[in-house]
């Protein structure tokens, strides 16, 4: 069984843009109608080519490489990086779906996604360059003054420019309200930045020309904690009157960190303002950084989840390749003194049956989600519209979260069903592994996503979201237990929503008595509870749209069959332990809390 380096899961991204995200009814909507389905799949096929001929190539390059800080204080990227950035710059794929006034594409988020999961799949650390950049853009485009768009956004969009994110400080960790960067007021209107970021994801490279920092920091006199934090254009070189990057800003590189995984991806500290200070530029108001900041980290999150996905898609494409090329064992029935493919064992199809019905729910999910940021923009009506912005926050902490675990999980299964070769690095199954670990921790780690879920969305509209939310599953899963091929499928979605239901009560009833303890306990069970019935959801969704299918063109009857069976798979073996989360995330704080967790008991 032959296959490439990495083969862009096509007939799926075309599927679930078909029959989950609905890109027929989306492309007719204002702003999108470019957006036609004949069209998306002709630039996704194109897109799925380069990066699997441009980029896939260099995954193991940069793994092995590294970034490396040189001693004249610049990064140099491995080899093969910067040619293949060009290459994407000159493409221009990293912007089909930002604003077409600054030369984007324009096309749907959504569409712009899974040109996305094609580039993550082929490289995540590559493709965090144009990620964070995507999210420098949707800041500027929302919040930017007219002069700011002016001159950050075409570069930035073309990515000729890259941008980054800077919040985190050394004492500060995720407690962004911590910081302790300084922004001084210059007569000039700019302000001059002073202190150390950490973990700033391509925080130098030499891959553009600009490195456009937006930078988390405090104006003296400003209130403590969050409310006293505003956000900040600082160039990594000053932008000349012509547009063109001048002199170097007062920014310097004091180190690489050394990671478990995205070697290929420099991760940087940062020191502002060792010399003068480094100029940088307000956007917004005083002290409405953390409101600004959030545009860019809410994007920042799903793309998270993405990576989970699409890291989770290539663990998955390694281990079937290798199931069909790995012989041991003698499978039950076949010919003594033969050894048999191991894809032949029932627990190796297991676990590859698991990886595959994992992948394409959370491509469901996340797609979903996306398609619903655009509908939240461009819905005809208002109603619709809110209905969606609520929807998307909703979702936002279940798609980052509960997909960046299970790339992590996914990624790990890949490498048992390699068994003692997926521990050997040249392989290249272990470097999946290593590279999805960071999924859960970016962004706001995945147990603070759960509290999110809890704390700021179960409340919404009084519960109304949730519980509306919860309606529309169970509808699904009652019409899909009336039809024979998917009536345990639709029995067990019930069953899981009903025990989703429960647990929403219970830790709504927690918030209700300020029993923050118990809510916050059951929050990540909650959360992972929560993402593994809207993915039994949603593959029960896709069942149903393939057997609509079926018949209508035989030449795609096998594969719409495969759909179901996948589907079914996910509802009848791994939606079931959604309901054992049930008593996790009910169940409260008193037990965390009777453990003794000292150091001198562990000694003990």
């Amino acid at each position: 069984m032959a296959m490439s380096v990495y083969q862009p899961p096509l007939r799926d991204i075309d599927f679930v843009l078909e029959h989950i995200v609905d890109l027929e009814s989306l492309s007719k909507l204002n702003g999108y109608q470019q957006a036609d389905p004949a069209t998306v799949n002709y630039l996704l096929e194109e897109a799925g080519r380069f990066f699997a001929e441009v980029v896939a190539p260099l995954n193991p390059v940069g793994d092995a490489e590294g970034s490396v800080l040189t001693s004249e204080g610049t990064v140099r990227t491995p080899t093969g990086f910067k040619a293949a950035y060009q290459r994407l710059v000159e493409a221009g794929w990293q912007g089909i779906s930002l604003p077409g006034e600054w030369g984007g594409g324009g096309m749907p988020q959504v569409v712009g996604f899974a040109v996305d999961e094609m580039m993550i799949s082929s490289s995540l650390a590559f493709s965090l360059c144009a990620t964070l950049t995507a999210g420098s853009v949707h800041m500027l485009s929302m919040h930017g003054s007219p002069e700011q768009k002016h001159i950050f956004l075409e570069k930035l969009i073309s990515g000729e420019w890259s941008g980054t994110m800077n919040l985190t400080e050394p004492h500060a960790g995720s407690d962004v309200g911590a910081l302790n960067t300084k922004a001084v007021p210059q007569p000039d209107g700019s302000y001059l930045i002073t202190g150390t970021k950490i973990f700033i994801t391509w925080g130098d490279h030499d891959m553009a020309d600009n490195i456009i920092h937006t930078v988390l920091a405090r104006i003296p006199g400003g209130p403590p904690g969050t409310k006293g934090i505003s956000l900040f254009i600082v160039p990594k070189r000053l932008v000349g009157p012509d547009g063109k990057p001048g002199e170097l800003n007062d920014i310097r590189t004091v180190s690489l960190e050394h990671k478990l995984g995205i070697h290929g991806s420099p991760t940087c500290m940062l020191s502002y303002g060792e010399n003068d200070g480094a100029v940088g530029y307000l956007v917004g108001p005083e002290h409405g950084g953390m409101a600004r900041m959030f545009t860019m980290m809410n994007t920042a999150r799903i793309a998270v989840g993405q990576g989970g996905l699409a890291v989770a898609e290539r663990a998955y494409q390694k281990a079937l390749e290798f199931s069909w090329q790995r012989r041991q064992g003698r499978a039950v029935g076949a010919p003594a003194g033969e050894q048999s493919l191991i894809v032949e064992h029932p627990d190796i199809r297991r676990m590859l049956a698991t990886m595959k019905a994992q992948v394409e729910a959370m491509r469901a999910l996340l797609f979903y989600c996306v398609a619903s940021v655009d509908r939240a923009y461009y819905a005809e009506s208002e109603e619709e519209r809110t209905a969606k912005q609520e929807l998307v926050a909703l979702l936002t902490p279940v798609a980052k979260a509960w997909c960046s675990d299970l790339g992590v999980e996914i990624a790990s299964q890949g490498i048992q069903v390699h068994g003692g070769m997926g521990f050997v690095e040249e392989t290249g199954a272990a470097q999946f592994f290593r590279d999805s670990r960071i999924s859960p921790i970016y962004e706001g780690t995945n147990g603070i996503q759960a509290i999110d879920l809890v704390i700021r969305k179960l409340p919404m509209r009084s519960g109304g979201v949730v519980k509306d939310f919860l309606a529309e599953v169970l509808a699904t899963a009652t019409e899909a237990s009336s039809v024979d091929q998917l009536r345990t499928a639709g029995e067990q979605l019930q069953q899981s929503v009903q025990s989703l239901g429960r647990a929403s009560m219970a830790l709504s009833a927690s918030l209700a008595k300020g029993a923050y303890k118990d809510a916050l306990a059951g929050a990540y069970p909650y959360m992972t509870m929560f993402g593994t019935v809207v993915g039994g959801w949603l593959m029960v969704r896709s069942a149903q749209a393939a057997l609509s299918r079926i018949g209508a063109n035989s030449a795609d009857d096998d594969w719409l069959r495969q759909k179901v069976t996948t589907a079914r798979f996910y509802c009848e073996h791994l939606l079931p332990q959604a309901n054992s989360l049930e008593g996790p995330a009910s169940g409260g704080a008193d037990l965390l809390y009777e453990l003794d967790l000292t150091p001198e008991m562990a000694a003990n």
